[in-house]
C-alpha cells in the first residue's frame, strides 16, 4: 500500500463551523483503520498565526503552522471551511473576510486539489477559484452566493459537486460525504465503503448527483453481509447470480434472497445491477474508456445491455450521461 504524504490543509480562521473542520480528519483517521498501510493522509490546521482560533461552537482550536509556513510547501488537499453570521430576523449569510480570501487564493496555487466545505464555497467564489464552474453550497446561502457571483453556476441541490480539481460541498455533514468521495478519488470505492461503514453513512458518487447512488445501507449490516458486499464490488466480471452468491457465502439461496430483504431492502439480482452501474457511471465520468470496455469491466458483458439498464434505471443512454457528466466531473 502506498505510503505517498498526502499533504492535507485544513483553514482556520475566528467563526469558524467546527464540524467543518473536525469531520474530515475523522474520515482519514478511519481509513487508517481499515487499510493495512498507511494511507499517508497527514492533516494540518492552518491560520494566520498560532494563536488559538475560537469556531462558532465556542471551542478553541490550535492552529499546526501558519497561512505563511503553508505557503512553503506543496499542498495535496486544501479544505476550506465557512463560517456565516444570522441577523435580528434569523437571515443567515455566509461570512467572508478579504484577508482570508487572499490566503485562500494564495494556498490554492500550491494545491493539487480544492475543496469548499458548506458555506466555504463563498470564499472559493471570492477568491475567484469557481468562475465559470458549477458549485454548490448550504441551501441558505446558495442565493447569496449566485447574487455575488454570477459567473458560478450554484446549484443548491446535490450533496457535492467537483469540478476539475475543485469540489464544493453543501451542509454541515456534508463535510463527511465530500470527505468519502476524496478517498474514493485517492484508494477506490471499496475503501470509501469500508469507512462509510464505519460512518453508518450512505456512500455519494463524486457528481454528487444523489438520485442516481447505490445507497450503502439504512443501518448497520452483519458481517456476511459486509463480505458479501465486498465480494460483489471486487468481482463485477463474474456472473454473480443468486446461486453463485449463496455459494460463495455457504448459505442456501432463499437464505440469502432473506439476508438482502432483511438488511438491504433489496433483492441480490437489483443490487448486483445497482453496484455495477454505479462503477460503470464511474468510469463514464472519470476515463475515456470505450463503451464496449465499461460494459466488460462493469460485467454487463455487452453494449446493448449497458444501454439498457441506463435507460430503465436512469432514463438515459451511456452516452447521453457521458456528455452530461464528463465535463462536470474532470473538466
Amino acid at each position: 500500500m502506498s505510503h505517498i504524504r498526502r499533504h492535507v490543509v485544513i483553514v482556520l480562521f475566528e467563526g469558524v463551523d467546527l464540524l467543518d473542520i473536525t469531520g474530515p480528519p475523522e474520515v482519514f483517521a478511519l481509513l487508517r483503520r481499515e487499510m493495512d498501510g498507511d494511507p499517508g493522509y497527514h492533516v494540518t490546521l492552518a491560520a494566520e498565526t498560532l494563536h488559538p482560533v475560537t469556531t462558532c461552537a465556542g471551542v478553541r482550536v490550535v492552529p499546526d503552522m501558519t497561512f505563511e509556513d503553508a505557503a512553503r510547501h506543496r499542498i495535496d488537499t486544501l479544505l476550506v471551511p465557512g463560517s456565516v453570521e444570522v441577523d435580528h430576523r434569523r437571515q443567515v449569510r455566509a461570512v467572508v473576510d478579504p484577508a482570508v480570501v487572499a490566503r485562500v487564493r494564495e494556498l490554492a496555487g500550491q494545491s493539487r486539489r480544492i475543496a469548499s466545505v458548506c458555506v466555504g464555497a463563498h470564499l472559493l467564489a471570492a477568491a475567484g477559484l469557481l468562475e465559470g464552474k458549477r458549485a454548490t453550497t448550504h441551501w441558505s446561502t446558495a442565493r447569496q452566493l449566485a447574487a455575488d457571483h454570477p459567473a458560478v453556476e450554484v446549484d443548491p441541490d446535490p450533496i457535492f459537486i467537483r469540478q476539475g480539481t475543485v469540489w464544493t460541498g453543501a451542509g454541515l455533514t456534508a463535510c463527511l460525504d465530500l470527505s468519502l468521495a476524496l478517498v474514493a478519488e485517492d484508494f477506490g470505492e471499496p475503501a470509501a465503503l469500508r469507512v462509510a461503514r464505519q460512518l453508518v453513512m450512505y456512500l455519494k458518487r463524486p457528481s454528487g448527483q444523489s438520485q442516481f447512488s447505490v445507497p450503502l445501507e439504512t443501518g448497520p449490516t452483519s458481517r456476511r453481509m459486509d463480505q458479501l458486499r465486498v465480494h460483489i464490488s471486487q468481482n463485477l466480471t463474474r456472473p454473480l447470480t443468486v446461486a453463485d452468491l449463496a455459494l460463495h457465502a455457504s448459505i442456501g439461496e432463499r437464505h440469502l434472497n432473506r439476508l438482502f430483504r432483511d438488511e438491504l431492502g433489496t433483492t441480490p439480482g437489483v443490487y448486483v445491477e445497482s453496484v455495477r452501474l454505479e462503477a460503470a457511471r464511474s468510469r463514464l465520468e472519470t476515463t475515456d474508456d470505450t463503451l464496449d470496455r465499461i460494459a466488460v469491466l462493469c460485467g454487463f458483458k455487452t453494449i446493448d445491455t449497458l444501454i439498457r439498464v441506463f435507460r430503465r434505471r436512469l432514463d438515459t443512454t451511456p452516452t447521453e450521461y457521458r456528455n452530461r457528466f464528463r465535463h462536470a466531473a474532470v473538466h
